[in-house]
């Protein structure tokens, strides 16, 4: 019996945890892929401009992408927190 409450409340504790390290993996990639294009952009603009001016293009879509990816994620977070407090109370 109290291994199951044992279980149980490691279960419970694990959860929002659980759901930080997936919005901070997701908002991470974002920014890394954000870096990886502007720095590929900056080494090229001075050789290739053209190509640079199409890579800035680019990488202000994938800005606008990961502002709505980051408010998809922190409702998402949100919401399934929430749930997980209401489910134990």
């Amino acid at each position: 019996m109290t291994t199951l409450i044992l279980i149980e409340t490691i279960s419970l504790l694990i959860r929002p945890l659980a759901l930080g390290v997936r919005l901070t993996a997701n908002l991470v990639a974002g920014h890394l892929l954000l870096q990886l294009i502007s720095m590929a952009t900056f080494a090229i603009i001075s050789s290739l401009p053209a190509i640079a001016l199409l890579t800035s293009l680019t990488l202000l879509l994938l800005t606008l992408l990961e502002f709505a990816v980051a408010l998809i994620q922190a409702f998402v977070f949100t919401l399934l927190l929430t749930l997980y407090l209401q489910e134990n109370s």
